[in-house]
């Protein structure tokens, strides 16, 4: 008798993004799996060496030596975990990178599947800090997705979009929005409105209170906010993920500030929390 499969969605949805890696990588030269991203330091194939060691990490497998030195780019303990995966797999030629992306991912829709439907309300320790197994696993969703559209734009091939990946990183990134404000601590009754366009684009505002931010109607008072910014969801996610700096952005016309622009410019330097 076959293995109970749950009917969890986030195990749908890393089965979408992961389907939609494999499409992107596939039939990809020799000179494509070195071209550079928007991340420093690593190339297309590094990005899929990326999510094939967390993925093998998840699994149990046998994690590579710890590298001794490490380059600028990586900045914490978990960065120096990530960093020997990838090290470990440069010199492997990207179609067997591929190659391996697909047994590891099938084995972890296994796993994944096979898991009965209370796991993943259990509040556990993860790389991450501890959290209910779906919430981590929704971190999976994001991490994925963002590293497919790494990929997908260092080698001209869109797609990916509007699905399950991006409407998982776009709630992530909305919900963050009132803690970035209030790292900043702007004086109490700012308000900040973020006006982000798009086939999954939304509308929010974040106000100063006793020193904490927290989500309003955007007329709750009637008054303007104190700063507007606009953009669509593709800069909203990407200043999100620190994939582009803010002031490349300006300068296109991508983002647009109105209001107070010193309130409207340290909140989009401060917005990067995914990297």
């Amino acid at each position: 008798m076959s293995s109970p499969v749950n009917r969890e969605p986030v195990v749908d949805a890393l089965a979408e993004v992961w389907n939609s890696i494999r499409a992107a990588c596939d039939g990809l030269s020799a000179s494509q799996w070195e071209e550079p991203t928007d991340c420093p330091g690593w190339t297309v194939r590094d990005h899929l060496s990326h999510v094939v060691g967390i993925e093998r990490m998840l699994l149990g497998d046998p994690a590579p030596p710890p590298l001794t030195s490490f380059p600028e780019h990586v900045r914490n303990p978990l960065g120096e975990i990530n960093e020997a995966w990838v090290e470990s797999r440069r010199a492997t030629p990207g179609l067997d990178v591929l190659r391996e992306f697909r047994e590891t991912s099938d084995r972890r829709l296994e796993e994944l599947r096979s898991l009965p439907a209370e796991h993943f309300d259990v509040v556990a320790r993860s790389p991450l800090g501890e959290m209910p197994y779906r919430r981590f696993m929704q971190t999976r969703v994001i991490d994925s997705w963002a590293h497919e559209q790494d990929i997908r734009r260092a080698v001209g091939r869109p797609g990916g979009r509007n699905g399950a990946g991006e409407a998982t990183l776009l709630v992530g990134c909305a919900d963050n929005m009132a803690v970035i404000m209030g790292k900043l601590a702007p004086p109490d009754g700012t308000v900040v409105s973020f006006v982000i366009s798009g086939l999954m684009g939304r509308q929010l505002a974040v106000r100063m209170e006793t020193g904490r931010g927290s989500f309003v109607e955007r007329d709750e008072d009637g008054e303007p906010p104190t700063t507007t910014l606009t953009m669509d969801q593709e800069a909203f996610w990407r200043l999100c993920c620190g994939r582009v700096e803010p002031v490349r952005l300006l300068g296109t016309g991508q983002v647009r500030v109105e209001g107070d622009v010193v309130v409207g410019h340290q909140v989009l330097d401060a917005m990067a929390f995914i990297t």
